[in-house]
């Protein structure tokens, strides 16, 4: 890059930027995203190692290799030294980062300078997956954009033998972390490779086929896969019965900043296809080619996933919803930005930022005085209870999520009790519940209920649950957001 670099580009604007991704999660306790909660269970007896005999009593754990086990290895590193919590948020905080990090780099790596609409991707690092806990899920997709940009320098460099073995390791890595994060970096990958084997001069039938070859590397992570298939873990369960649910489709699209504040949160989706829109005006005009066209060619297979998609897929639910904010990120990367009112782009960009910034701050800190309200409770809790907890829902669930659900978890964190919201999946989860005592109560969603004039066949009513729970199981019941109404809470 030559002449004279823009405010925006400076390597101190650069990593403010990176560094304020992680602010909303600098107050919190720790990171207020729904199922990481109960993540932070696991994590808790994964540390323990069979050490505490009341854990043992309930829970069992093994150590085994599947595509879904990202934060689960860094807790192992840094757990020990930071415990369960600290080590959780210092690791939470760093996806956001690293997520901004890597639509940074790859936008520099493909325009040769960072184009002042790349700023208005960075708030998609807290997207609706990533507010819902998918934790493993979106470390992986922050290392696949880092990997990308590796891959697309190595090949610039002409360092193609070398990024062939590379990225065999690297591919195993990243789908250690997460299935999706490998997938994502197939796609992004074999896309790039059709456009530099057509920039090469094949011919158009074989650049298909040269790009293919070219990934192979990529393919190493299909051996384990096919060594667990049947077993539910990646690649082992059914598609799911959402195929071509276009209605979804429009609800995930409308839901990727899905937070606190609906009209806050729509209108900021309706903010970047603006933003697309006059990017692609902008193009139509001038009709030239842009250097962005690997991304913009990404940004479309990924459109194209994201339509086919289903609910579920390789063992992962929402699986659809989870590949819309990376779209709409990929297509705000492949704007080249070369036009004479960059510098008000820019500004606007930071606006957007700053506003989307703030209210995940605002957003997290209300959680947070949620979770302190409940977890008083924990203070009368012996350690190693036998405790069984309810969350109430609420009969309709409105755009703001409560993010009680795994709360019960944080019992186990911080008094060794039994959770009873534990996730139980053959194949896809490390940890089992083997507290036969509970019966159906040993895990989520037994921890759900409801009132009872809302009672469905999924959720139980909060009086049934507490007249039909085994008493001699537990010795402490934990009822979060206590519904109005009666309940029997004779003998508790």
């Amino acid at each position: 890059m030559t002449g004279h670099r823009p405010w925006w580009e400076y390597r101190a604007v650069l990593a403010l930027l990176i560094l304020l991704s992680g602010a909303p999660l600098w107050w919190p306790a720790f990171p207020p995203l729904t199922d990481l909660l109960g993540h932070m269970g696991r994590y808790a007896v994964q540390l323990d190692a069979g050490n505490s005999s009341a854990l043992s009593q309930f829970y069992a754990f093994d150590w085994h290799w599947i595509g879904n086990l990202g934060v689960d290895v860094l807790i192992q590193l840094l757990g020990p030294w930071l415990g369960v919590e600290a080590a959780t948020k210092a690791i939470v905080i760093a996806i956001p980062m690293l997520t901004a990090a890597g639509f940074l780099t790859v936008a520099r790596e493909v325009h040769g300078r960072i184009p002042p609409t790349a700023i208005f991707a960075l708030p998609l690092a807290y997207n609706y997956a990533f507010n819902w806990g998918f934790v493993n899920f979106a470390l992986s997709m922050a290392l696949a954009f880092l990997a990308f940009a590796l891959w697309l320098r190595m090949a610039r460099a002409g360092s193609l033998r070398l990024r062939t073995g590379l990225f065999a390791a690297l591919s195993l890595a990243l789908w250690t972390a997460h299935i999706f994060g490998w997938a994502m970096l197939c796609v992004l990958a074999f896309s790039a490779e059709l456009i530099r084997q057509w920039d090469g001069g094949r011919r158009w039938f074989a650049v298909p086929i040269m790009a293919g070859v070219t990934c192979l590397p990529l393919a190493l992570p299909l051996l384990p896969m096919v060594m667990t298939f049947g077993e539910g873990g990646a690649g082992g369960q059914p598609f799911g019965h959402t195929w071509f649910r276009f209605d979804l489709k429009t609800r995930w699209l409308l839901s990727v900043f899905k937070d606190r504040w609906e009209v806050f949160d729509i209108a900021s989706v309706g903010v970047i296809v603006l933003v697309l829109i006059l990017a692609l005006a902008h193009w139509a005009v001038r009709r030239t080619r842009s250097p962005g066209t690997p991304l913009a060619l990404g940004a479309g297979v990924l459109a194209l996933l994201f339509l086919i998609l289903p609910h579920a897929l390789l063992g992962s639910a929402y699986a659809d919803m989870r590949l819309a904010p990376y779209v709409l990120a990929f297509a705000l990367l492949a704007i080249d930005g070369g036009y004479r009112q960059a510098g008000l782009v820019a500004a606007a960009g930071l606006t957007f930022f700053a506003a989307r910034t703030t209210g995940s701050i605002l957003s997290a800190k209300a959680y947070d005085d949620s979770y302190r309200a409940e977890l008083a409770a924990l203070d009368h809790l012996p350690r190693g209870a036998r405790l069984i907890s309810f969350v109430c829902r609420p009969c309709a669930e409105g755009w703001s999520v409560h993010r009680l659900d795994h709360l019960p978890s944080i019992a186990l964190v911080r008094k060794g009790a039994f959770a009873n919201d534990q996730w139980q999946a053959s194949g896809a989860q490390l940890l089992t519940v083997t507290y036969q005592a509970a019966g159906q109560f040993q895990s989520d969603p037994s921890q759900f209920v409801v009132e009872p004039r809302c009672e469905r066949h999924e959720r139980m009513a909060i009086t049934r649950a507490l007249t039909t729970f085994p008493r001699d199981a537990f010795d402490y019941v934990w009822i979060i957001r206590q519904p109005a109404g009666p309940a029997d809470m004779r003998g508790l």
